[in-house]
């Protein structure tokens, strides 16, 4: 092109398109990409500015995840809490009704009497009661024996009662020597003593059923006390288990320097064993009302810790899912701020363009008409 001379007007026509295509191709990646800052060329100030704002979203963004999984997790553990709860109050249910229940079996029997009492000298006459095969308030393997000889029907009733509480009732019926039986187990009443010719009991040996309600509903709650077990360990989230004592830690900023850790009191599982309840009942376990109240007394305590604990992973839940939100509007702050500092107007972008086309239609005209002043020289020839 040097080897080549231009005239002055051509040159300045020349240059103007050169200048207009240069324009318009800039305008036209502006349009293509959606930013007028494409390198640190543009504009190195706002181009890395941009690119930090944009690194410190993207990091945050990486933190949405683990917060998410949190969420879960507490959730997964508010679910576990709840069906802990339901279960709870389906053991209180079953020691309820164990407690109201008085299906209790009796039975009457005819003893000897002279003149009122029983007939027999002091020591002469017992009466033999043995629960399941074992004692009632005496050694274990050995049935408890009550001297009733030579002591009316009503004193022989004290003595009965006053020789097995909480497992016997004895009463005068009608005459006749009535026992209750009080207890979940099996009873049996002789007159298999140290005199049996002094005390008639029919004419052979009694057998009293024990409360098959209660013994069943002793079961009904060991399954329950069960489930409540099973349910603590299946409350887990991507192998985190916060009914089980695992720690759960989420981080809210890319420093590292907000974070939470959220566990169980004390880093405790939650579980029959240390809610406080009876983890092998048994059915003699229900033979006494005061022995059930305290059972209640320990389901409602275990149901107040439920409920306390499903509090605190409540108010940690609401914790993360704000710092979530405040993440998620920090993220397009963020963004906004790069795109600001970035982004084309594309409106503003298409006028240029249209206007950066006249101007090359102009200039090629312009061009065309100096150019003309360098033909005219041919009409010469």
């Amino acid at each position: 092109m040097s080897d080549i001379s231009l005239s002055k007007a051509v040159r300045s026509n020349l240059l103007s398109l050169q200048n207009t295509a240069a324009q318009m191709g800039k305008t036209q990646e502006r349009l293509a990409t959606g930013n007028k800052v494409n390198s640190a060329l543009d504009n190195p100030t706002n181009f890395f500015t941009a690119s930090s704002l944009n690194s410190r979203a993207g990091d945050m963004g990486a933190l949405l995840d683990g917060m998410a999984n949190g969420i879960q997790t507490l959730q997964a553990a508010d679910n576990g809490l709840k069906a802990i709860t339901k279960n709870l109050e389906s053991m209180q249910s079953t020691l309820r009704q164990a407690r109201q229940d008085k299906s209790f079996q009796t039975q009457s029997y005819e003893l000897s009497l002279t003149n009122g009492a029983f007939a027999g000298a002091a020591g002469d006459g017992t009466v033999v009661i043995g629960l399941d095969g074992g004692s009632i308030g005496n050694t274990a393997g050995t049935p408890a024996e009550v001297d009733i000889s030579g002591l009316t029907l009503d004193a022989a009733v004290e003595a009965i009662n006053t020789a097995h509480t909480g497992k016997v009732r004895a009463s005068n019926d009608n005459g006749k020597l009535r026992i209750e039986n009080i207890s979940t187990g099996d009873l049996t009443v002789s007159n298999e003593g140290t005199n049996t010719t002094a005390v008639t009991i029919g004419a052979t040996a009694g057998t009293i059923e024990g409360n098959s309600v209660r013994a069943d509903l002793a079961t009904q709650y060991n399954e329950l006390r069960d489930q409540l077990d099973k349910l603590a360990d299946d409350a887990s989230f991507n192998g985190v288990n916060l009914l089980r004592g695992d720690l759960l830690k989420i981080t809210f900023n890319e420093t590292g320097t907000s974070e939470l850790e959220i566990q169980s009191k004390d880093g405790k599982s939650i579980n029959s064993a240390t809610l406080g309840l009876e983890t092998n009942m048994e059915a003699q376990d229900f033979d006494a009302d005061a022995t059930i109240d305290a059972f209640l007394t320990d389901v409602k305590s275990a149901i107040n810790t439920v409920r306390s604990q499903s509090s605190a992973f409540g108010s940690s839940l609401s914790i993360v899912e704000n710092r979530q939100d405040f993440s998620k509007n920090m993220i397009n702050t963020l963004q906004t701020g790069a795109a600001n500092l970035t982004l084309a107007d594309a409106n503003e972008e298409a006028a240029n363009l249209l206007a950066l086309q006249t101007r090359q239609q102009l200039s090629s005209t312009a061009l065309s008409m100096a150019s003309q002043a360098d033909q005219a020289v041919l009409r010469l020839f």
